[in-house]
């Protein structure tokens, strides 16, 4: 075991090693034959690593690797004591120039990072994958793990044959064998014997451009592969989308490449640089972490955006978005990539945006910036609202803080100021700067400045103080309308403590009915706003809306005849972006004390069942649950959960049969009745085929599991009915929804097993362990989990230091006590000063979420 000392590289210590170091190439070999058989831990890896070396810096160095065990280290043909902690292996006596070769054993994992292993319980087949960012490559391979020392990589893989083997590159060889009988060691750093026949194969890559050890790849297993490709100016890029066999059948595989095809196209155009990767391959992986990653050439997904069952209009906007998100990355990131992570920003921010304008732009999905602007950008405010918030480029001084950065700050309140930054210098401008970044940077690392020059450039104007209000700064602006006695109006700009007002372009539009009732626009100013006070000339309206177009970054607040007209009125405004606005305006309202809840509610009930954007309704109904678990009063809550309840069941039966809105609606209903069991009876004669089923509404598993939890979380299916229900849909989701349908029970026994098996099981995988603590906290159940508060502080810091970040994350976010008092959490804080940075940060912000749960409800 690494120690966290070891594992957790810093800023300061790595930029000396990429100043004494100069990384040319690395080799690769990994032996993952025997990844079929369960008894196998772990896999051979080898890595030669050809680099210079500045001696006059010094004549040792470390490289980076978190695995088994090293079993030989030779530097430029000697071999030298190991010296290795678990992460660090320590390296002596470098020349000028160095030929270092590392024989270790890696282990598979099963947390989603490293090298995951998966085993299909539909067939029992075995699926492979790597997941890196921001520094798990070491678990597979020894490297230098840092983004700005890249090297050209080359892979070879020993793997089973007949298996799919991919990695960034295409392969140049692929050669079959068969091994019988006690064969002896494998070629890289195996040390267990073969005992059984296997025809293997061995597959060789081409190198790689120049890359960052964290977005090379590799996928193994017998993935479903479906071929496609794209053509643009001479130029052919070979297509490749895959899956895992058993889901083969739910894989519409016509419109991933469609939106891919369309994506290359958009790009290309815009940054006026070929795509460099030679190939396309897109590859749709179990237990994932992330919704997806953008190893070039190599992309990998969550199986989440296999559809395997009824979808919508609005998830099929999401996978589209999110695969321009990761192609947008093959030159934001990949292509040029930052030189450590305070920059990240530089690709994910940048990804975020142009995956969204790609989507709105160039695919069916026109309404994308809809779904950016009251979902994303919800993500943004509620991070950017937090004590631990941060600039955009911000201060990463290690890896474990890099780890916690990947937030709303980085991704969405990145790119919703960009969107800003467009309007600021014009599009033409933006691109053409982006363009020579790219030639002048291409596979290099950069920071903030390099961007900056090109952009004033191209602009002319003063990008750096536009970078020093918006990317340098914290917090969100909250726009408001002001009249005085004489009706004069005056737009407000109020900002955190501490912080200056910034500057924003935006328009406020008017709004009016028409003859038919409809609210449209009637009158519309753009203002540059850059003080805390902006006269607006423009006559009040039914609804006077700020930030209409959504172009700035700022929380706007409704006056109150908007407010007024908004509640008898909202299904009237046609334009759905401009409800978007308003819904986000309401949102931000009630989760500040402005609006109460209950009134937010009233809203959601009346207008959420006439909402025609499925993507605006999604969010409107997880909201809407959210306010009557956090925000609603105590004593008004049994009330709320009721009303909201009986609102969705009603409204699955009134909307457009087999629509989007009716599944959201089912969806929904199903999380309501997990706190409200007054439609037990009727979910559960749906599920048996006795009851009324909504006309059009697919019965699919996955949401028969969603209401089979509801009926297991307040105590009105069994087990037995849970074992029924696996039999049915034995599959990867089938069994992951059943972990969480038995943790849901309200026994006493059964949380008390779930709360030791997700601080104690270690074999729990990634997914299994969400699914048991969401088990735990299923149904609302303080009465039953409260208990446990307590032993949660005595447990999260010795979780940090024995589990992998990933999971130790998990568990304390996904634990913690939603509690009547902050006084534990505080105690906690208080005692632990000395803990580690990441830890204290999760758990203020927890902190200020119950602080907030509890604020707001003492309010309405």
């Amino acid at each position: 075991m690494s120690s966290n000392a070891s594992a957790n590289l810093s800023r300061s210590e790595t930029t000396a090693r990429s100043a004494a170091l100069t990384l040319r190439r690395a080799h690769v070999e990994l032996d993952l034959r025997r990844a079929p058989d369960a008894a196998a831990t772990t896999f051979g890896t080898t890595t030669t690593l050809e680099f210079d070396a500045d001696l006059e810096r010094g004549g040792a160095t470390w490289v980076d690797f978190i695995g088994e065990s090293i079993e030989s280290v030779t530097l430029n043909g000697v071999d030298v004591p190991v010296q290795y902690d678990g992460a660090r292996i320590q390296v002596a006596g470098l020349a000028a120039s160095n030929s270092l070769t590392i024989v270790a054993r890696g282990v598979y994992s099963r947390s989603g990072e490293g090298m995951h292993r998966f085993v299909d319980p539909v067939d029992g087949e075995t699926y492979l994958y790597t997941q890196y960012e921001p520094a798990d490559s070491r678990r597979v391979m020894a490297c230098f793990e840092q983004p700005d020392m890249k090297a050209r990589f080359t892979f070879t893989v020993h793997a089973p044959a007949g298996w799919q083997v991919l990695s960034n590159q295409s392969s140049v060889s692929s050669t079959s064998s068969t091994e019988s009988g006690e064969s002896g060691h494998a070629t890289v750093g195996t040390t267990e014997p073969r005992t059984a026949s296997a025809a293997t194969q061995t597959v060789e890559f081409a190198p790689t451009l120049p890359l960052s050890s964290y977005i090379t790849a590799i996928v193994a297993g017998p993935y479903h592969r479906v071929d496609a490709e794209w053509t643009r100016g001479g130029q052919t890029i070979p297509l490749g989308v895959l899956c895992r066999a058993s889901l083969a059948e739910h894989l519409d595989a016509d419109e991933i490449i469609e939106v891919t095809q369309q994506g290359l196209g958009f790009f290309t155009d815009a940054f006026d640089y070929a795509y460099p990767w030679g190939k396309y391959d897109q590859v749709f992986v179990p237990e994932y972490n992330l919704g997806a990653m953008e190893n070039p050439g190599l992309v990998t997904f969550t199986e989440k955006y296999v559809f395997r069952g009824a979808s919508t209009e609005a998830q099929h906007e999401g996978r589209a978005s999110t695969i321009l998100h990761e192609m947008a990355h093959m030159w934001f990131g990949d292509l040029v990539t930052m030189r450590w992570w305070d920059d990240l920003w530089l690709k994910e921010s940048f990804a975020d945006y142009m995956g969204s304008l790609a989507t709105a732009e160039a695919t069916r999905f026109s309404d994308a910036w809809v779904t950016f602007a009251n979902r994303r950008k919800a993500w943004a405010y509620t991070q950017d609202q937090l004590p631990t918030t941060h600039p955009i480029v911000a201060d990463i001084v290690d890896l474990e803080a890099a780890k916690l950065n990947f937030d709303g700050i980085t991704y969405a309140k990145g790119a919703a100021v960009l969107k800003q930054l467009v309007a600021f210098v014009g599009r033409d401008a933006f691109f053409e700067g982006a363009r020579r970044y790219f030639r002048a940077h291409a596979f290099g690392n950069t920071t903030l400045d390099d961007l900056l020059v090109q952009l004033e450039e191209t602009s002319g104007r003063d990008v750096r103080a536009w970078s020093r209000a918006w990317l340098e700064t914290t917090g969100v602006s909250t726009l408001d309308i002001e009249t005085d006695a004489d009706g004069r109006r005056v737009v407000t700009q109020s900002v955190a403590p501490g912080e200056q007002p910034r500057p924003h372009r935006l328009a406020v539009t008017a709004y009016d009915f028409t003859d038919s009732m409809q609210l449209e626009r009637t009158d519309s100013v753009e203002l540059d706003i850059s003080s805390d006070r902006t006269a607006l000339s423009l006559a009040a309206a039914p609804l006077t809306l700020l930030n209409d177009g959504d172009l700035t970054y700022a929380k706007v607040r409704l006056d109150d005849r908007s407010l007024t007209t908004v509640e008898g009125f909202l299904d009237r405004l046609t334009d759905p972006l401009a409800r978007g606005i308003v819904w986000s305006a309401l949102w931000n309202a009630t989760r500040d004390g402005v609006l109460p809840a209950a009134r937010y509610l009233t809203i959601a009930r009346s207008f959420a069942p006439l909402e025609t954007n499925v993507g605006l309704l999604g969010s409107v109904l997880a909201n809407a649950a959210f306010a009557i678990e956090h925000y609603v009063a105590d004593d008004e809550r049994t009330a709320q959960r009721r009303m909201w309840l009986d609102i969705c069941w009603n409204t699955v039966f009134m909307s457009r049969p087999g629509s989007g809105e009716q599944l959201a609606w089912a969806r929904a209903t199903a999380s309501a009745a997990t706190v409200d069991d007054a439609h037990a009876a009727d979910i559960a004669a749906m599920l048996d085929g006795s009851g009324r089923i909504p006309d059009g509404l697919a019965l699919d598993a996955d949401l028969r599991w969603m209401l089979l939890t509801a009926l297991t979380a307040t105590g009105h299916a069994t087990a037995a009915e849970a074992d029924a229900e696996l039999q049915r849909d034995n599959t990867a989701s089938g069994v992951t929804a059943h972990v969480k349908a038995l943790a849901s029970r309200p026994e006493a026994e059964v949380k008390d097993a779930a709360w030791r098996s997700a601080w104690t099981d270690t074999r729990l995988t990634n997914d299994h362990l969400d699914a048991t603590i969401d088990g735990f906290r299923a149904g609302g159940r303080r009465d039953m989990i409260a208990e446990y508060d307590a032993e949660y502080f005595d447990r999260i810091r010795l979780a940090w230091q024995t589990r992998s970040i990933e999971i130790a994350r998990r568990l304390v976010l996904g634990l913690f006590p939603a509690s009547e008092s902050l006084e534990p959490v505080d105690a906690w804080l208080t005692d632990n000063v000395d803990a580690p940075a990441a830890l204290v940060r999760l758990v203020t912000e927890q902190r200020d979420h119950l602080a907030r749960d509890l604020r707001v409800r003492e309010v309405q």
